[in-house]
């Protein structure tokens, strides 16, 4: 199987990027810097590489760096980052290869073993990596206070890298301030991942919004569908929520190409404009699709 994304005109690529065109032109005319339209949140793979032992499940396709860049340029992206998927465990080969591929349009977030030299830290930033991910969905929760991850975190703070994080938001709650204390940035995957049964009403969610006081965390408010079956629902009850604790800079969105586990009913593009449903004000979409510049240092 190779993934296509489906329903897709040519004329619905066009429109989409031209309405992206518009919103960078009005910012042109009123005498702002066109502003980078970023996607931070996607993966790259293929069937060739090895996969990571004790892996939850393998995608059984190929998702190239050549399809990614397709639906950053149809969809009219004009930036992305490439988060290590977890079924390839600490291998960032592929990764690496793809970001020095695209001369700087791209940035990484890579998955590390806690006890990774420095050098070879240093090594993925000249590459273009910014970040660590920790995918703990069905993991024990490490123990920060362990020898190996005060040196990795150590490190991390050093090269100003952010950790990103996926777990569900009561255990979100508990970790991401342990993070804080050891003085590193952290971005929360996909809404922070309340429970689906409560939504905006979880008190793990109620505790994430209150971590936006520190400045030091970012959400990313992407894959909606990875937040039970009304989860477009709940974004637009948690956005609001969101805009209001953490403002428009530390808000990021990501396509979650191609959307493991949920291909048969997610397209790039069907995320692209449940954006625009999302927020319905142009500028303000604008700016949160440019807040990331800094932080994923484009």
């Amino acid at each position: 199987m190779k993934i296509t994304e489906r329903g897709m005109t040519r004329r619905q690529f066009s429109a989409g990027a031209a309405a992206l065109a518009a919103i960078a032109a009005a910012g042109k005319a009123a005498g702002e810097a066109t502003m980078p339209v970023i996607d931070t949140h996607a993966h790259v793979f293929h069937r060739g590489l090895k996969l990571a032992p004790g892996r939850r499940y393998a995608p059984d396709y190929d998702a190239p760096l050549s399809l990614y860049l397709e639906q950053l340029d149809h969809n009219g992206i004009s930036n992305g980052v490439l988060v290590q998927p977890s079924f390839l465990g600490t291998d960032n080969s592929y990764l690496v290869d793809c970001l020095k591929q695209t001369a700087g349009r791209l940035r990484g977030i890579a998955v590390v073993d806690p006890a990774m030299p420095a050098e070879e830290l240093r090594e993925l930033d000249r590459a273009g990596v910014v970040g660590i991910r920790l995918n703990l969905v069905g993991q024990p929760l490490p123990d920060l206070s362990a020898s190996e991850w005060k040196g990795l975190l150590a490190n991390v703070k050093a090269m100003g890298w952010q950790v990103e994080i996926q777990r569900n938001a009561s255990d979100l709650a508990v970790l991401t301030p342990r993070l804080l204390d050891l003085g590193v940035t952290v971005v929360l995957d996909h809404f922070a991942l309340p429970d689906p049964k409560l939504g905006v009403a979880d008190p793990g969610f109620q505790s994430v919004l209150k971590l936006a006081a520190t400045k030091n965390v970012w959400v990313k408010i992407s894959a909606p569908y990875r937040n039970g079956a009304a989860g477009e629902s709940f974004a637009k009850e948690a956005y609001p929520l969101l805009r209001s604790a953490y403002g428009l800079d530390r808000l990021l969105w990501g396509s979650d190409w191609p959307h493991t586990q949920f291909e048969a009913t997610q397209t790039y593009a069907k995320n692209r404009q449940f954006l625009d449903t999302l927020i319905v004000d142009e500028r303000e979409r604008a700016q949160v699709l440019a807040s990331p510049r800094p932080l994923f240092r484009f």
